[in-house]
């Protein structure tokens, strides 16, 4: 029987390589800003700018191995696979949804405006958090050689999505017309798979780098109340005045409950 394994998964690994195809590898290594807002903002004259930082306070849970023996083909392609719930880097967060709550009319995305992408790699989504305007759309992709099931779970109203993709398989792209905070989507075939999708009310919004910083620009002189949300974490708000051509500063802490 263990002979029989390891030919079998040494097949695997074969078929695994000799299917990943130049072509289908350039797709697929596109960097993904998911810092950047995918939409185009209104020409404003004299636009100002919103820069932070969202730091953790204390010490933040151990990120968890995740077992991924039921599916051979997540073994020989995904590497480690760590729990994504908490990215703490030098106390500082990542995948923090940042956007502007109030003090902008809430709009759509214009006509065009190319999807985000959000793709299956390694049995696991990149990036964890993502962010669209709504009438926006997600691209979702399938760069793995295993089946894959794209499920959303909306509770504001939004379509739902509920796909399969085959390996390396054609790109399903859903657009998301209503805003909504952090949408969990997840794969039916590897339970351990979740990310999460903001639909934002209008074009100012920013999720954290590994760093956690972020930036919103292009916005008009006024004041506003931003907001920064985590999937566990929760949300902290804090009005912010934007002045004609200048950076104002927005930091955040988020703390265990």
């Amino acid at each position: 029987m263990r002979v029989l394994r390891v030919i079998y998964f040494a097949a695997l690994a074969t078929a695994v390589l000799s299917g990943c195809k130049p072509d289908a590898a350039l797709k697929h290594s596109e960097v993904i800003d998911k810092t950047a807002s995918p939409t185009t903002a209104p020409m404003v004259e004299n636009p100002g700018a919103i820069i932070g930082v969202v730091s953790f306070k204390g010490k933040p849970p151990t990120r968890v191995p995740i077992d991924m023996s039921m599916d051979p083909a997540c073994l020989v392609t995904a590497g480690e696979n760590l729990s994504e719930q908490y990215i703490v880097n030098n106390s500082k967060l990542a995948n923090v949804f940042v956007y502007v709550k109030s003090g902008v009319p809430a709009s759509s995305a214009p006509a065009g405006t190319r999807p985000i992408v959000l793709d299956q790699q390694g049995c696991r989504y990149a990036p964890h958090v993502i962010a669209v305007q709504q009438g926006g759309s997600v691209e979702f992709r399938n760069s793995d050689p295993t089946m894959h099931n794209i499920h959303t779970v909306s509770i504001a109203g939004n379509p739902a999505v509920d796909v399969s993709e085959g390996p390396g398989g054609s790109a399903q792209t859903r657009q998301f017309t209503t805003s909504e905070l952090m949408m969990p989507v997840r794969c039916n075939n590897h339970p351990w798979m979740e990310a999460f999708v903001n639909v934002a009310p209008n074009p100012y919004f920013a999720v954290t780098r590994d760093d956690g910083t972020f930036s919103i620009p292009g916005l008009p002189p006024g004041t506003y109340t931003i907001a920064a949300v985590h999937e566990k974490l929760g949300e902290r708000d804090m009005q912010i005045t934007v002045a004609a051509k200048s950076q104002s500063r927005a930091d955040f802490t988020f703390a265990m409950k």
